[in-house]
Formats: C-alpha cells, sequence, structure tokens
C-alpha cells in the first residue's frame, strides 16, 4: 500500500501533488460552519413547538396588522380617487376673470356651450347665472292669500345643457329644452329644497309659481345635483326667459363636464375656444391632478395606518425578546457545555441570533399571507378591487427577520456573557 508523502503541507501521491490539506495552527479555535450554526438553530426553534407558536403569534400579528392596514389604506384611496373621478375631477368651470376695467371685461358668450363641445373630451356644457331679483318673493298658488306666505328663494338662469353638466337627477317632471329658452316660456325647474318650502311636489297639473307678480310654470323638480348644489335650493328657468324678465346680459359661468383623464387638458383649451382673441381674460377653475389627490389620501390614510402597524410591530418585537430570553435562562447548562468544549462568545450568541432571526422571519411570512388575505377578503365584502404593493408582500417576511434580529440582540448577547465554569457549577 502506498501512502501519500506529506511536504511542507502538501500531499504527493504517485508524483502528482493533490490540494493542500488545512491543518489549524496551534491554539487556534475554528468555530462552527454557517450550515452547522443553521441547523443548530433550526433544531433549537423546533425542539419547543408550543414555544413556537407563541412566540411567533406577536410577529404574525404585527406583520399582518402592517400589511393589512396598508393594503385596506391603498385600497380605500383607490375608491376615493376613482369616485372623485367621476364627479370633481371630471368638473371644469369657466368664468369672466376679475378686470379693473369694467368696459374691457370679457363676457361669455351664449354659444359657449357650443363652442365648448367642439372639443374632445367634453361630454356636456351649460351656462350658469344668478339673477337679481330684488325684493321679489317666491310663492305657490296656495299662498297667494297673504305677502307673507312668500319666500326668498335663489332664482337662477341656465341653459339646457346645464342639468346634463352637473349630473342632475330628477325626482319628477321634465327640464326645459332649447325650445323653451329660444321661446322664453315662462317655465321654471325647482329644486328639491325650494319644492319643499313651496310646497309643490308633483308636476302633472302643471301648478304654477310666482317670482314677484309673474306666473311660472312648474315642469320639474331636481333630486340631486353634483357640482351645484345651490340648485337644490333654487328656482331655475331658461336663460332666454331670464334675458326678458331681467334683462340678463351674459351668463355668470360654463358648467363643463368632460371624459375622465381630460379635466386638465380641456382646461387649457377652453379659453381658447371660447374667446380667441384674449383667453387669458377668463379664469379657469379645474380639479388637481388626479396623481396628486391619489397621492395625498394614500399619505394621510397610510400615515394612520403605520402608527397601529408599528405598535403591533414593537409587541411583536418585545414578544420575541422576553421568549428568547426565557430560553437562554432555561438552556444555561447547555451554553455551559458548549463553551467548555471550545466554542467562543461569538459562536453562543450566533445561534440565538439566527434562532431569533428564523423566528421573526416564520412570523413575518404568515402574517403577511394572514394581512394579504385580510385585505382580499374585505374588498371582496364591499365589492372594492383590491390593490396591494407587491413589494410590501415580498419585503414583509424579510422585515419581520430584521425585527427578529433586534430583539434577539440582548438575550444573544446574554448568552455569550455565561462563563463556562458558573453555567456547569450550577447544573
Amino acid at each position: 500500500m502506498v501512502r501519500p508523502l506529506r511536504i511542507k503541507g502538501r500531499r504527493v501521491f504517485k508524483g502528482k501533488r493533490l490540494r493542500p490539506e488545512r491543518v489549524p495552527e496551534p491554539g487556534v479555535r475554528r468555530g462552527p460552519a454557517v450550515r452547522d450554526l443553521l441547523d443548530e438553530a433550526l433544531a433549537g426553534v423546533a425542539a419547543r413547538p408550543t414555544r413556537l407558536i407563541l412566540t411567533t403569534l406577536g410577529t404574525v400579528l404585527g406583520i399582518a396588522a402592517l400589511v393589512g392596514t396598508i393594503g385596506l389604506g391603498q385600497t380605500a384611496a383607490g375608491q376615493i380617487t376613482q369616485r372623485f373621478d367621476l364627479a370633481a375631477a371630471t368638473r371644469v368651470v369657466v368664468s369672466p376673470g376679475d378686470r379693473a376695467d369694467e368696459q374691457a371685461a370679457t363676457e361669455l358668450p351664449w354659444d359657449a356651450p357650443e363652442r365648448i363641445k367642439r372639443l374632445n373630451g367634453v361630454d356636456a356644457a351649460g351656462t350658469f347665472s344668478t339673477l337679481q331679483v330684488g325684493d321679489d318673493l317666491v310663492r305657490s298658488v296656495a299662498g297667494l292669500s297673504g305677502q307673507k306666505d312668500g319666500h326668498q328663494l335663489p332664482i337662477l338662469a341656465g341653459s339646457p345643457g346645464l342639468f346634463d353638466a352637473v349630473r342632475a337627477a330628477l325626482r319628477t317632471g321634465r327640464y326645459f329644452d332649447a325650445g323653451h329658452d329660444k321661446r322664453a316660456d315662462k317655465v321654471v325647474v325647482l329644486g328639491k329644497h325650494a319644492a319643499e318650502r313651496l310646497g309643490i311636489n308633483r308636476v302633472d297639473s302643471q301648478p304654477a309659481i310666482f317670482v314677484g307678480d309673474q306666473a311660472y310654470t312648474v315642469i320639474g323638480i331636481l333630486d340631486s345635483v353634483s357640482g351645484r348644489a345651490e340648485l337644490l335650493d333654487a328656482v331655475i328657468m331658461p336663460n332666454g326667459t331670464a334675458k326678458l324678465a331681467y334683462s340678463l346680459k351674459s351668463p355668470d359661468a360654463l358648467e363643463i363636464r368632460t371624459q375622465v383623464g381630460a379635466a386638465q387638458l380641456i382646461s387649457r383649451q377652453a379659453p381658447v375656444a371660447i374667446d380667441p382673441n384674449q383667453p387669458e381674460s377668463l379664469q379657469v377653475d379645474a380639479p388637481p391632478a388626479q396623481g396628486q389627490v391619489r397621492r395625498g389620501v394614500e399619505t394621510d390614510l397610510n400615515a394612520l395606518f403605520l402608527l397601529l402597524g408599528a405598535v403591533a410591530l414593537l409587541v411583536g418585537g418585545l414578544g420575541i425578546a422576553n421568549v428568547t430570553l426565557l430560553s437562554v435562562l432555561e438552556r444555561v447548562s447547555e451554553i455551559g457545555l458548549r463553551r467548555a468544549l471550545g466554542a467562543a462568545r461569538r459562536h453562543v450568541a450566533g445561534q440565538f441570533l439566527v434562532e431569533s432571526v428564523i423566528v421573526g422571519f416564520l412570523g413575518g411570512l404568515l402574517g403577511t399571507a394572514v394581512g394579504v388575505l385580510l385585505t382580499v377578503i374585505v374588498s371582496a365584502i364591499n365589492e372594492w378591487t383590491p390593490l396591494l404593493d407587491p413589494r410590501l408582500a415580498i419585503g414583509s417576511p424579510f422585515l419581520g427577520a430584521v425585527i427578529g434580529l433586534i430583539a434577539g440582540t440582548y438575550p444573544a448577547w446574554k448568552a455569550s456573557a455565561i462563563e463556562p465554569i458558573t453555567a456547569l457549577r450550577g447544573t
């Protein structure tokens, strides 16, 4: 049998040089390999399954609260911005600018709605005006017996497209149309609050009201609007009727309803379409960009939910720290034996740190699953579209591991400080 020769730390076999064999220097301790450290930590964690469940429970609740609250916050923000898109984000209002020189002040033309409708992205447009009626009171037929029965109600004028522009809904009756406007018919539409004050709840019998000494036929009652809440308290008549009865010279404002996402573009094009010569003299009220609204809502909601999640994570971290410290006290003899067999302080500390990281990672993994499931269930119950940042779902288990690492630092240091002789004497 041919044996290899060792020459200056190298083995030679049949004339071939093999890989050098590392021989530890005398007096130098070799620590356990990473694999061995991980095996020991897993064995220590799995040795007490009941305690493992109770320890990870705090982290599970903390991560679940964090993922669930942020997920629900993002989902709620998406629903809020979606509703904002359907109402305020599609509304643009154009009005004459404030000018010191009244002769140079720009007036809105009566055909402004027709000019605006030529723009791509406009769904509806209509003019709106507040009439100055002086001391004229509004009375229904039932209130003709005395002046005291009159009501001081707002009298407004609008074009036929106003109701569509403000998303109005009828309780009963109909709107006035272009024919009423052109003929200056004495017809009005009442807001629901104005109709209640006048005692009118149906229009099939063609009820009449009096504004001052002028009679008007009520042809419709509004039930709801979006963007012009004052319409519900007012008496609305066609522009042609207002020009004849109250010498209305020009509209006060132009209400525009755009398609979703077109408001910013229409707000820039509207002044040019209405008055190409002096577009800067018109004032445009447009909604903020949708992204800004979404970010603002998400920031406000996430600030609250992050605080709740942080408190839950703090409780979970304290639970890991307490249980790990208790484990150190119970395993003093094991720690002393390891130290006596050559394990250094860092090896003992590393084992307990790895155990804490494993517990935190398992808690984070389960908590992420619970938080995602909670977000989906709540969204399904409310018929929402669940929204969740994938980075949060991926990073939450590692956040649990970081919490475990922080929570296990003090217990690991405590375990590494145990002297082997003191530990073996206490057994």
